[in-house]
């Protein structure tokens, strides 16, 4: 039997091109098609967890107009997600925001991405380990017809027992490499697509029942969000909406170990593509059809009621599904324990990089030489998650709600960053392609990023009031807004203690900022001279 030493560092692959600096890291190539990455790309986004999570945070700031919110927040999406296309085109690499923006801005900027995309991962892993461990205790719940159960989650040092448990069950899928993750993922993905399906029908048909007290038609201004109070509840609607979209730029960062496309589009960006469709027309109906059936009234299912905020679809499920209502519960559970496993995917990447380039120590960087795995990077991502939510389940008896927040503020500041280093990296070069390139590269980009920037600094403001997301506040200052500005505020003095010990990265001798006039090309680069 082969012997594995799991302490020595991956086969050292980066042999840098003079220009762009880009290199492979080890990482198993072809192993992931379109159908897969799109799977991985469902799962990571996990509609049936982010959505009994999210709604009742955006009813509260929004209300009648939650699907709007919804459909806004797909608009900055789409455009973000053209910028990422481009960018992902010319400089396929596993570190995807951080590799972009130190190439277009420099390294400063880029490593703040880099820690935006993993600080935000950090927030989603313990919210949804949060998740799972109340859907375990109800579905048993509903299983052994003992109402009581499902408030043992309740039990501070239970809760955080399970979810600790949950983490490393999923840590463990994880670190057996990409193969082993997508079969799971394509289980547990047609599971949940199908369940949710049926609970959006039963809902519009539950809010049409004269029984339905709460029960109401989908009216057109629910779609409009000019019809929203305030500038502030808009922009942390977005934030709130945002959430339920984040995850799906997971399959860029699976550059690497895709199979080659035939086509003009990259394999991984046809999955990015086809995946923020059907998000949208998911979560558009499903806000829909909740509010429909549920109001929004403050006692019951009503969507304003502060004690199912946090887990709407809990309330729900009995109400609307009867004696089905275990499906919903398992579909949400298994939905959360997927995500878990395929959204570590994202930060052990992009640590990956980061350790790769000379950005953080060079130990993160370590390959697993049977799984191919980037083990060390995947355990430091759910090592800090699990602690994450051990410590904020005990701040906050709201956790999930705050952490959502403060998630949706992260993912508005490195999602922003990188839409904008589209339009930076291709300023000369699309003005010569034509007007297509330059709508597509350059004016939509920059438009996206500009309002994920606006949202995430006027969230910011906001979040700083005690009153904010849940209420949860220490000294009177919104919990969230404290989230937020101390998870920035760390990755600036690990930023400065890196640059200190290992300063190539940020001198520009590693990763060269540059613009695509500059560049060959990166598929070039991963083909010449590499070992």
């Amino acid at each position: 039997m082969a012997k594995y030493d799991l302490n020595a560092p991956a086969p050292e692959t980066r042999t840098l091109d003079s220009v762009t600096g880009i290199s492979k890291k080890g990482l198993p190539s072809g192993t992931v098609g379109v159908l897969g990455a799109l799977v991985i790309g469902i799962s990571t986004c996990a509609p049936a967890y982010t959505l009994t999570a999210a709604i009742g945070p955006a009813a509260s700031e929004v209300g009648h107009q939650t699907p709007a919110i919804f459909l806004m927040g797909f608009i900055p999406m789409l455009l973000v997600a053209l910028g990422y296309r481009a960018l992902n085109s010319a400089m396929p690499d596993s570190g995807t925001s951080f590799t972009w923006a130190t190439r277009a801005f420099g390294p400063w900027i880029g490593w703040m991405a880099g820690w935006g995309l993993i600080a935000a991962t950090v927030l989603v892993l313990s919210n949804l380990a949060g998740i799972a461990v109340e859907f375990l205790f109800q579905s048993l719940g509903i299983l052994f017809d003992d109402p009581s159960i499902a408030e043992i989650a309740g039990n501070k040092f239970i809760n955080i027992a399970v979810c600790l448990a949950f983490m490393a069950i999923a840590t463990f899928i994880s670190f057996r490499g990409m193969t082993s993750t997508k079969v799971f993922q394509y289980i547990t993905v047609v599971f949940q697509m199908a369940v949710l399906v049926w609970f959006i029908a039963a809902m519009f048909i539950g809010a049409a029942d004269p029984n339905n007290a709460a029960g109401q038609m989908p009216d057109l201004s629910w779609f409009n969000p000019l019809e929203v109070d305030s500038f502030s509840a808009f922009a942390a609607g977005i934030a709130v909406s945002i959430f339920v979209y984040w995850g799906w730029d997971t399959v860029l960062t699976m550059g690497e170990e895709t199979k080659p496309s035939k086509g003009r589009l990259s394999t991984e960006s046809k999955a990015a593509m086809i995946l923020v469709a059907i998000l949208v027309v998911l979560y558009v109906g499903t806000a829909a059809a909740t509010v429909a059936y549920s109001g929004l009234g403050d006692t019951g299912t009503g969507l304003n009621n502060p004690d199912i905020a946090e887990n709407v679809f809990a309330a729900l499920a009995h109400p609307v599904m009867g004696p089905a209502a275990i499906l919903l519960s398992l579909a949400i559970l298994v939905s959360a324990l997927a995500s878990i496993n395929s959204t570590a995917i994202s930060p052990a990447r992009t640590l990956l990089a980061m350790s790769h380039y000379k950005a953080l120590p060079s130990s993160i960087k370590r390959i697993h030489p049977k799984y191919k795995s980037p083990y060390v990077a995947l355990l430091w991502s759910s090592i800090v998650a699990s602690v994450f939510y051990a410590v904020m389940r005990f701040i906050s008896e709201d956790v999930l709600w705050d952490t959502i927040t403060a998630l949706g503020m992260m993912v508005c500041f490195y999602y922003g960053i990188t839409a904008l280093a589209s339009p930076w990296y291709f300023r000369k070069t699309a003005r010569r392609e034509g007007l297509s390139s330059m709508i597509s590269k350059i004016v939509l980009p920059a438009i996206g990023g500009i309002l994920l920037l606006v949202v995430f600094v006027q969230t910011t403001i906001d979040s700083m009031d005690p009153d904010f997301g849940s209420g949860s506040n220490i000294a009177g200052i919104g919990l969230v807004g404290i989230i937020g500005v101390v998870v920035l505020g760390l990755g600036v003095v690990l930023m400065f203690v890196q640059a200190k010990a290992q300063p190539d990265f940020f001198h520009g001798r590693v990763l060269s900022r540059a613009d695509a006039s500059d560049d060959t090309s990166a598929v070039d680069v991963f083909d010449d001279g590499l070992n």
